[in-house]
């Protein structure tokens, strides 16, 4: 195969023409509510999105940058402007277990008018009541009734003591109680004295004692009873003068939501709860009256407005307590208490009724976040725990709140290898995650999809806030789409890379004054970016000037090529040109992998050596051994190493040592090569290009400098201006390759030769030079070890450690 031609400077950049574009400034350009290419996955939301099944959730995947939320919110928000707005919902008092508070649901809007009602009623219980309990109306039948038992007392008393006095007795109150005394003459009869008494005098006394005494046990017995029924009408006129100070307005809550039957049965127990309590308001003690009024308020959980929709809500820290809720506490006396008024919503209690968009990576690294979300998705329903009662790490007594039954669509946003891991290696996630879309990383560039970037372009600049920018500027950043997307035939979908250079560009036309960005702005924004991040890449050209690390950029070298390679450092990647080097002695078919034998190289990267090795052996010993040991290194190169993209250059040095046939080192190469010697696309064309350039530029254009490259990453060029006007210049070349033969021919400055019909390759080739080589390896293998592979006989001794060396 002949050399391969350089490729001329169109073929190295594809330009946008600004003309065609058909508009000024972004600011005549219709906004975009949906990004350009991205149908498949919006497809797949807009079905999700509706879909009330349980499991129907959805995994929006793509790469970090890519708008992923930008874009979910934004499709989200539309459709959940249209929807109606779900049930407010509020936390209340148990009256019957305060550890188990009620949740109450209320229509929209209606949370926050039940919650201020409440607070309107106890307020009112906090004066009315109290004044109540001091009126002259309250003080005056309170006294009659006291008046009332104290006179039905006195009369029972009287009674006893009338009848004692028909049998000369008389009636004693003691600091013990009563007593009955016998009386003479008017007088107390004292014991002595009535021991003198006579006898039948005496049994009649007793007698007339016996009879009172069991009269004034039967009077003291009534008396409980009677203050049984006197505290009895006392209770009903504190539950009259309670419903006469508060209960008409009890009244008009209940009518208000009465369509509510939990609300009225909240106030009825409230009512009730009142009435047991109402000892506490006319004590006066203000401590224990806020205690009580503080169980008839509200905890509105999640309120709404009635016109507001349904709420689409991102949670940017998932953990348990965030996404569930928790209970708070606070110290009183030494210990930590809680009631119902100190639970907090979670995330999914705020998007319950529409949807909550999660980042899976963030979720997964929250300790057990991952498990809860699955448990209350698969329950419907949220249950406010703390991690240690849903892991029982303590049994302390706290609130258990009613959990709500949930019916949100949760949107979780990640990478495509969280997605597969987690539907690879956790069954719970295809029940509960059915819906996936997939975002497109790039999109076919044409002239339609450059006036719909331009769109896009100008949505990024008004949602920000930024200038307009004219169509010049809007082509520069469509050829850069291209760069970003690594292929002059399609476009990066964007995102956060577009805005950020949106935003810097417009900086630099604010510092101008400018009216709208124009080219010259982005390209100082690219410049800029560039010149931040490339510091180890400036480090890297330095250290080559200065020859500490070895790349020759002239001459010709047996068993040396410039191979390319990429490094990625953040978001900024730079070209790095690296030596491989290559020897070759007789052997028996070994190719050593010098950087595998270190431990430093990747499993592709082995892979493609094994295929170098089936190649020379397809080519040059088809039917027999080859007789080859070979090595192959990356000079001076300390990190892992992965990756095919340096097997031709490896191929070439392979062929290079064996053949003893100089390549030259003002061409460095990249490209994959397969078993039949095809040359095959990689990636990073366009950064291991410029590396090479910058590299060569830095010792000397000599004008014979350039890069060969598969034929396959041509339409992926996308090179800076300085590398297209060194080429239109004539001192830079791009070369094509489609054989690693070509390759060959470019390098060795000769042809690679093609076997004749009798199997010989022609004379004056690459691979006849090779092929002969290699003829004299297996000549020398036959006569240290025999035509059997045993060792000779003469010298065996000096010929066995040599082989043992090897």
């Amino acid at each position: 195969m002949p050399a391969p031609q350089p490729l001329p400077p169109e073929r190295l950049y594809r330009h946008c023409d600004a003309e065609r574009l058909g508009f000024a400034t972004t600011r005549e350009l219709e906004a975009m509510e949906r990004p350009p290419g991205q149908e498949r996955a919006l497809e797949a939301l807009e079905l999700g999105a509706p879909m009330p099944s349980r499991g129907f959730n959805l995994f929006v995947m793509g790469p970090n940058g890519a708008g992923k939320l930008e874009m979910v919110q934004r499709l989200l928000a539309g459709r959940a402007a249209a929807e109606a707005s779900p049930a407010d919902w509020c936390y209340l008092n148990n009256f019957d277990e305060p550890t188990q508070p009620r949740l109450l649901r209320l229509p929209p809007s209606w949370g926050s008018h039940w919650r201020r009602d409440l607070e309107q009623l106890v307020d009112e219980l906090r004066t009315a009541i109290p004044a109540t309990f001091e009126s002259d109306e309250y003080r005056s039948r309170l006294q009659e009734l006291q008046q009332q038992l104290n006179r039905r007392q006195r009369e029972a008393f009287e009674s006893v003591q009338q009848e004692a006095e028909q049998h000369s007795v008389t009636l004693l109150q003691t600091p013990s109680g009563f007593t009955v005394a016998p009386v003479k003459d008017g007088e107390v009869i004292d014991p002595e004295q009535f021991q003198q008494l006579p006898e039948a005098e005496r049994r009649g006394y007793q007698q007339a004692i016996e009879a009172l005494q069991e009269r004034l046990q039967q009077v003291v017995q009534q008396i409980p009873k009677w203050r049984k029924e006197i505290h009895e009408q006392i209770r009903k006129l504190n539950e009259e003068m309670t419903l006469l100070a508060i209960g008409q307005r009890i009244e008009e809550l209940r009518q208000r939501y009465s369509e509510l039957p939990a609300a009225a049965a909240h106030l009825d127990a409230l009512h009730d709860d009142l009435i047991e309590n109402v000892d506490t308001f006319r004590s006066g003690e203000q401590e224990a009256m806020e205690q009580v009024l503080g169980r008839y308020q509200a905890n509105l959980l999640v309120g709404r407005g009635p016109n507001h929709g349904a709420p689409v809500v991102y949670e940017d820290m998932p953990t348990h307590q965030r996404l569930v809720g928790r209970i708070e506490h606070h110290v009183q006396q030494g210990a930590l208490v809680t009631d119902f008024s100190l639970i907090r919503p979670g995330s999914l209690h705020l998007a319950n009724g529409g949807y909550l968009i999660l980042d899976a990576h963030k979720v997964l690294t929250q300790p057990f976040a991952w498990e809860s979300l699955k448990r209350t998705l698969f329950a419907e329903e949220v249950r406010i725990e703390s991690l240690e009662q849903v892991h029982g790490f303590w049994s302390t007594v706290t609130l258990e709140p009613e959990p709500m039954p949930l019916r949100t669509k949760v949107v979780l946003l990640g990478d495509r290898m969280i997605y597969y891991l987690l539907s690879a290696y956790d069954p719970d996630f295809p029940e509960l995650f059915k819906i996936e879309a997939d975002l497109e990383d790039d999109l076919p560039r044409d002239a339609e999809t450059e006036r719909l970037y331009a769109r896009m372009i100008g949505t990024l600049a008004a949602q920000h806030g930024l200038r307009p920018l004219d169509r010049h500027a809007v082509a520069r950043v469509i050829e850069h789409g291209s760069r970003m997307a690594e292929d002059s035939e399609r476009l990066a979908a964007g995102g956060r890379a577009i805005a950020d250079l949106l935003q810097e560009a417009d900086h630099y036309a604010a510092g101008e004054a400018a009216e709208a960005v124009g080219r010259e702005h982005v390209e100082r924004a690219l410049d800029a970016q560039e010149r931040r991040a490339s510091r180890l890449r400036d480090r890297n050209l330095e250290l080559i000037r200065r020859g500490t690390l070895v790349i020759f950029t002239e001459g010709a070298y047996a068993g040396s090529v410039n191979g390319l390679s990429v490094l990625q450092l953040g978001g900024y990647a730079f070209g790095r040109p690296t030596r491989i080097t290559a020897t070759a002695r007789p052997g028996r078919g070994q190719l050593v992998d010098i950087e595998r034998e270190a431990k430093l190289g990747g499993n592709i990267h082995s892979k493609g050596v094994m295929i170098l090795s089936r190649f020379l052996a397809s080519r040059f010993a088809p039917e027999s051994d080859l007789s080859l040991s070979a090595s192959l290194a990356f000079e001076q190169s300390y990190g892992g190493i992965d990756g095919d993209s340096a097997s031709v250059a490896e191929l070439c040095a392979l062929l290079s040592a064996t053949g003893e046939i100089p390549l030259d080192h003002g061409i460095a190469v990249t490209g994959s090569v397969n078993q039949l010697g095809e040359v095959q696309a990689v990636g990073g064309v366009n950064e291991k290009v410029e590396g090479f350039f910058e590299v060569c530029r830095q010792a000397g254009l000599t004008g014979q400098q350039g890069v060969a490259l598969p034929a396959a990453n041509v339409a992926h060029l996308m090179l800076r201006r300085e590398v297209r006007e060194a080429v239109a210049a004539g001192q830079f070349r791009i070369y094509p390759l489609a054989h690693v033969d070509e390759a060959l021919a470019l390098l060795t400055h000769r042809p690679a030769g093609r076997r004749d019909a009798a199997g010989r390759w022609p004379e004056g080739t690459v691979n006849r030079a090779v092929a002969e080589r290699l003829a004299r390896f297996a000549e020398v293998e036959r006569r240290h070890h025999g035509d059997d592979g045993e060792p000779a006989s003469e010298g065996s001794g000096a010929h066995e450690e040599e082989d043992g060396d090897a």
